[in-house]
């Protein structure tokens, strides 16, 4: 029996160790109790502070917090081995599926290094069972659940002096219940990353077949385009062929009577003495004429006669083979400016033409040795001009076009008149200015885009053609003209 407590001053209560400590001093085991109490829950403090320190490390992943929960757990159960462990079949695609402690405090998840009965509690763990028989050594399970399921186990080989109490049971079932919870959120996340990979692996095969359909549609059209034109340019064949028939059976042949009638009147002529000789002056220039007219119909029919390129399709390209034809007379040469804008077949033709026409005036009666053709693309206008150096006066061709537009089917030329309605009908119209070349200058302008017309086109007219996709490119507006004005 202890002996009782030593008086104190008078009116004061002696001091009651039981009231300081809680722990009744009369016998010794309480206070064992109270030492060993006080360990396991500063044990238990620990735990919860290494697993609030792991909870902040989020860019870990889920292996930091685990690693964490293994060596709380070791620590609190003083256990020379401690596994964390998933049983097979849950969370599948949650790493690591499992963690274990060693006496050295090193953490390890090959389960090649580990002692034979941790792997026997291992495979225990795996095969999804709850508790083993106790006969291989102090071994604590707890149960790591999530949703009311068990999903594996928190198992520890402890060392400490009595049986684990319940405090230290619900202390592990915190550390395994928050291991479970992680692990379920990296499995998610995992799941998460791959959707997202797989998402963008699909959105990267639709952008390439898009990409891939969008090239086969425009191969597509291109060989549209190109059967169209060869379909032109055969419809286009056999009219040349056909016209150059017909200059040979026929306007050849009455261009040569003709000269012979010319060359026989010439010798009747010759035959008045000096009285016929202004008319033999006359007969000569139009012997002249004639002869040079045949050669002029000898090269249209060899030219019509020659095939063309499947890829003539432009104005441009167009202009190139009008300039070939004048080529034996006139030192030709054609430049383009600005961005070419694809126009419909007859526009184009319509404008070879007016181009081809206005080459032949200059060749035939401006007495030039050179012309430039010249094509510019701007954003609301083309520009189709051609300059000579000859002998052209642009006042007196203004009055001639006047004439022309007066006159009736009498058979003269209409060269002039034939190249004005070729443009008006496209909206635009023609003007001459004196050439830098000394010459005369035509200027056909015709607004872009162009307006249809009621008039039917001669290519319109046999096929279709490909339509309204214009480009709205143009030239540069600022470029000053290299036309005097």
């Amino acid at each position: 029996m202890a002996p009782g407590p030593a008086p104190g001053p008078p009116g004061h209560a002696a001091p009651d160790l039981a009231t300081l400590t809680g722990v009744r001093s009369g016998k010794r085991s309480y206070y064992r109790a109270y030492v060993r109490s006080d360990e396991r829950m500063q044990r238990a403090v620990r735990a919860m502070d290494s697993i609030s320190r792991a909870l902040v490390r989020t860019v870990e992943g889920p292996r930091g917090l685990l690693e964490e929960v293994a060596r709380a757990a070791a620590a609190h159960l003083d256990a020379s081995w401690t596994i964390l462990a998933l049983s097979d079949g849950h969370l599948r695609g949650a790493r690591p599926r499992f963690l274990a402690v060693g006496p050295d405090g090193v953490v390890t998840d090959d389960d090649a290094g580990l002692a034979p009965l941790v792997r026997r509690e291992l495979g225990a763990i795996r095969a999804g069972h709850a508790t083993r028989s106790d006969d291989d050594g102090p071994w604590v399970r707890v149960p790591m659940t999530l949703e009311g399921r068990q999903i594996g186990s928190l198992v520890g080989l402890h060392g400490l002096d009595a049986a684990p109490e319940p405090g230290d049971l619900s202390v592990l079932r915190i550390l395994a219940n928050q291991a479970a919870v992680s692990l379920h959120t990296s499995e998610q996340y995992q799941a998460g990353v791959a959707l997202h990979r797989r998402a963008q692996r699909l959105y990267d095969e639709a952008t390439a077949q898009a990409r891939d359909l969008e090239q086969r549609t425009q191969e597509l059209r291109q060989a549209e385009q190109r059967l169209v034109l060869a379909h032109q340019r055969e419809l286009i064949d056999t009219e040349r062929h056909r016209i150059a028939r017909e200059l040979h059976d026929s306007v050849t042949q009455y261009v040569l009577s003709a000269g012979m009638a010319v060359e026989v009147a010439r010798g009747e002529a010759e035959e008045l003495g000096a009285d016929g000789t202004t008319i033999l002056e006359r007969l000569g220039t139009a012997k002249q004429l004639s002869q040079d007219a045949v050669e002029q119909l000898r090269r249209a029919i060899y030219a019509l006669h020659q095939s063309h390129r499947d890829t003539v399709s432009t104005l441009p390209e167009l202009l190139h083979e009008v300039a070939e034809h004048h080529r034996p007379q006139l030192q030709v040469q054609v430049r383009v400016e600005g961005d070419v804008v694809p126009l419909t077949t007859d526009a184009d033709h319509e404008i070879a033409r007016a181009v081809g026409e206005a080459l032949f005036n200059v060749a035939t009666h401006a007495r030039a040795t050179r012309a430039v053709v010249r094509l510019r693309y701007r954003a609301d206008e083309l520009l189709a001009a051609v300059a000579d150096d000859g002998h052209g006066d642009p006042v007196e061709l203004s009055r001639l076009l006047r004439l022309e537009r007066g006159r009736s089917a009498d058979g003269r030329h209409r060269g002039l008149a034939n190249i004005e309605t070729r443009i008006v009908d496209l909206g635009g119209g023609i003007v001459f200015r004196r050439a830098r070349l000394g010459g005369v200058r035509v200027e056909m302008r015709i607004p872009l885009p162009l307006t249809p017309t009621d008039r039917p086109g001669v290519i319109s007219g046999l096929v279709g053609t490909p339509g309204d996709d214009r480009d709205d490119r143009s030239g540069d507006d600022t470029q000053e003209d290299p036309w005097p004005r």
